[in-house]
Parts: structure tokens; sequence; C-alpha cells
């Protein structure tokens, strides 16, 4: 396990269901003192509680990158680069699997990709995770589903059985790129949602805001990532931007309902806690749409919002006549 977020301290509670041990890396010594002391994450979900005597703390990512068959990634997106900069142990025999909802910024590639480029690690080694499953629901055993995207249908198929429980059903699919790119679109509709919300622009409005946004999501990432498989209706595309849409967890959604609100970018930025993956998706979006040239007119409007200063009463008003 890499990451001590909530995402993360979710999926090592699950792993522990099936799996005597598990090693974790975080960052911060102090960090993993307190989580010792106390038998749970002192700064997320502390609710939950863990048996320390199964998990191997380490601030040390190369002696855990050394020790581990299996690489989960749960880190934020921006700072995937800073923390595997720190390696000087070859990963690319190590399976990893990616339960980051982002793009890696600057180089605008999905963690499967960047993975690939950069460290050499083959597709056929790397195992995404998606759909609508927010952490704080999963630590509580509340019935979710994720589906776990990977080009070795074997390789998937093992991995689920690992994460797999009574409140925690797996979705097996091949579309693991797709799953990327659908997991970073759902967090940039997100945020345009919460500004609707914010604005009290009304139930009906963000209705065909989302129904918008799925089939502007079909349309970019059957652009972008080809695959006769897909089904954009499936819960790793759809179920996952509803969720992130709706609900009062998502981070997407409190950061865009607190510039409807009226907030700068910068103190919406500044109030939220935890990383909003959004934020960083438009603008990688944007990037690599210059190059696609999709048609992609709420994913542009959030970037006008966030990046050019644009007022979002005026962006809405103009992205209402494209919706349909």
């Amino acid at each position: 396990m890499m990451g001590g977020g909530s995402w993360a301290t979710a999926l090592a509670k699950l792993l522990l269901v099936n799996n005597e041990r598990i090693l974790w890396y975080m960052r911060r010594d102090d960090r993993i003192a307190d989580f010792k002391r106390l038998q749970h994450n002192p700064a997320y979900l502390s609710d939950v509680r863990f048996d320390t005597s199964r998990i191997d703390f380490s601030s040390d990512i190369n002696d855990v990158c050394r020790r581990a068959d299996v690489l989960l990634l749960a880190l934020p997106s921006p700072y995937i680069k800073s923390h595997l900069a720190k390696l000087t142990t070859d990963i690319s025999s190590k399976y990893i699997v990616s339960a980051v909802k982002g793009i890696v910024p600057d180089v605008n590639l999905t963690v499967a990709e960047y993975m690939s480029q950069y460290y050499n690690v083959p597709y056929d080694q790397v195992v995404v995770l998606s759909g609508p499953c927010h952490a704080e629901e999963v630590a509580l055993d509340r019935l979710s589903y994720l589906t776990v995207g990977a080009t070795d249908a074997a390789l998937s198929k093992e991995f689920a059985k690992r994460i797999s429980s009574r409140a925690l059903k797996t979705i097996i699919s091949a579309d693991m790129i797709g799953i990327e790119y659908g997991a970073v679109l759902k967090n940039v509709y997100a945020i345009m949602a919460g500004i609707l919300h914010g604005m009290k622009n009304g139930d009906n409005f963000l209705a065909v805001l989302v129904s918008s946004a799925i089939r502007e999501m079909e349309r970019w990432v059957d652009a972008v990532a080809p695959c006769a498989e897909r089904n954009i209706c499936n819960s790793a595309y759809l179920g996952d931007l509803l969720v992130t849409s709706y609900s009062r967890f998502s981070r997407n959604h409190n950061f865009g309902a607190m510039i409807g609100k009226g907030y700068s970018v910068k103190a919406a930025m500044m109030e939220m806690e935890m990383v909003t993956e959004g934020y960083y998706g438009a603008k990688c979006i944007h990037e690599i749409n210059k190059e696609k040239h999709v048609e992609i007119p709420i994913a542009d409007a959030v970037y006008s919002i966030l990046y050019e200063k644009a007022k979002p009463a005026q962006v809405i008003e103009a992205l209402a006549d494209k919706l349909s």
C-alpha cells in the first residue's frame, strides 16, 4: 500500500480482510508512530480500527518496493511524480495496482501510461481500480462496487479475489485506460455539478448537465482510448459520475459548490482539506484535447472557470445552450 489518505486507509482495510499482512508506505514517520499508538489513521477515517500487528509500516519507499510483489498506488495524482522520484529500486517486474482517479500532471498521462513509459512496467502487469466507491462508505462497510480493469483477465480476477468481501463487490473489465480517463473526467464534471449547486440552479438543470456529461465522456474516451467492449452506462463510468456529482462526500462537488457560492478558485482550494483531483484533471484534459479536438463543452467550461478566471454565471449561461 502506498498512500496515507482516506482512500488508502479504506483500501488497506479491504486488503486485510483477505490477506494476513500488508506493507504500508507512508511519507511521515510521525504519522506512522501515531497510527501504531492509536490503532487507527490519525488524520483520515479515524473511526476505522486496525490490528497494526498485521501491518509493516515504512517511510522508506525503496524498502517497501523491494519487499513487495504488488504495489497499490493510492496517492493523489499531483504527488505521484515526487513520491516515485525517490525510487532507486527497479520496479519493472512488480505488479502495479492503481487506485488513483487522476492524470499525472505535466506529462498528462494516466497512471498505467506513466508507469509504462517512465518505469518500464508492462501494461499486462497493471491493474486499475475505479467505480462509485467513496472511501467513507467503503470504510463503513456499506455495499460498494469496484471495477477491476486490466489487459490480463487472469490478473484482474486474482486481484478482485484479494479485495472482495460481503460489502465490496467486484466487476472485471478489459477497458483499463478507458476506466482511468473516465475517472478523471467524472471529477471534472462533478466540479461543474457543484458550481450549479452552489449557485442554486436547481435539480432540473443539474440532471441535464449530468446526462450531457456522460455522453461527453463517452465521446472523449472513445476518441482517446477506443474499446469495443465499453458500455458507458456501467458503474465505472456512469455510476462513478453520478455519485461524484451528487454526494456530500465528493470533494470535487464540494469544491465546485464553494466556487458557485462566490469563493475564488484560490480560496476554495485553500478551504479543501484534501486534494481536489478534478482541478488538476481539467487542465490535463484540456491539454490532451488540443491534439484530439473532441467536442467537450462541459470540460472546457470547467477549465475556463478554474484557469482563465471566467465568471461562473457567464460560463453557465453560454453552456446552457449547448446541453440537451
